[in-house]
């Protein structure tokens, strides 16, 4: 049985996100084309098979307050997956996960976005999304489009915005609503070098006591700079967790990688 609690108040430097035997599992279908006497005999009805997928396997991780916790691992690994679920899009299979506080995510955000509509109205739809009232997405609207460089396009209907400024835009928003608890998922790889390098100082500014920040990424740099916390998740598994360079270095060991400044920002 699995579960997820929130609770609006917290403490600082307490617990921020408690994952306690975490499993996620799902069912996917594989198209499997038939041979031409296969197809002779089923009078060319193909067959349909299912595949289990183990997402996650029996995760368990604790996030306080003031932890910056990066989460690295190749594709595939369940990054985005453990994320999903601490936002509460995907419901655990197995296991409960506790959330001590208001959270903001680039993942929300993204899905909560209408292409159809302006980005000046996405921005009013973000924000209501990650629990701030009308005034003070009005209050806040003219950071938030300033900090998104987009200029005139903030009216166009978003379904003309190319992926850098969909996350542009995005980011923007989760970066002002200013939450007790952020998770960023490959948000600062997209974008132009100015960009990301903008969007990685504001995470640096709401490094706080009174918030925790969760970075996914595969820019190894961005992690050893920006992160006091690593986890290492390899097919499902939490491999490794603690320090950033020991962490980074044995993940990059394990991937006979060395280390370079190449691979560090584009692995």
């Amino acid at each position: 049985m699995s579960s997820l609690s929130v609770s609006n108040s917290h403490l600082t430097n307490e617990l921020a996100v408690s994952i306690r035997g975490v499993g996620l599992t799902y069912t996917t279908s594989i198209d499997k084309k038939p041979t031409l006497k296969a197809r002779v005999k089923s009078l060319g009805r193909g067959k349909k098979q299912t595949r289990i997928v183990r997402a996650l396997d029996d995760i368990n991780l604790d996030v306080q307050y003031g932890q910056v916790l990066g989460v690295i691992g190749t594709n595939g690994a369940g990054k985005s997956s453990l994320m999903r679920c601490v936002a509460g899009i995907l419901p655990p299979s197995q296991g409960r996960i506790e959330v001590y506080g208001s959270v903001s995510t680039l993942l929300a955000l993204g899905v909560g976005f209408n292409p159809s509509m302006s980005g000046r109205d996405n921005v009013f739809l973000g924000g209501l999304a990650a629990g701030m009232s009308r005034e003070e997405i009005a209050g806040n609207f003219d950071e938030i489009a300033e900090f998104s460089e987009l200029g005139d396009a903030i009216d166009a209907p978003m379904r003309t915005y190319s992926s850098g400024m969909y996350a542009r835009l995005a980011f923007s928003v989760a970066a002002v609503v200013r939450p007790d608890i952020l998770i960023i998922d490959e948000a600062l790889s997209t974008g132009d070098a100015k960009f990301k390098e903008k969007s990685l100082n504001r995470v640096k500014e709401l490094r706080s006591d009174d918030r925790a920040l969760i970075l996914v990424s595969h820019a190894m740099q961005t992690i050893r700079e920006t992160c006091n916390d690593v986890a290492w998740l390899h097919k499902g598994k939490l491999v490794q967790r603690g320090e950033p360079n020991a962490v980074i270095d044995a993940y990059q060991e394990f991937l006979h990688l060395g280390k370079s400044a190449v691979i560090d920002e584009d692995f």
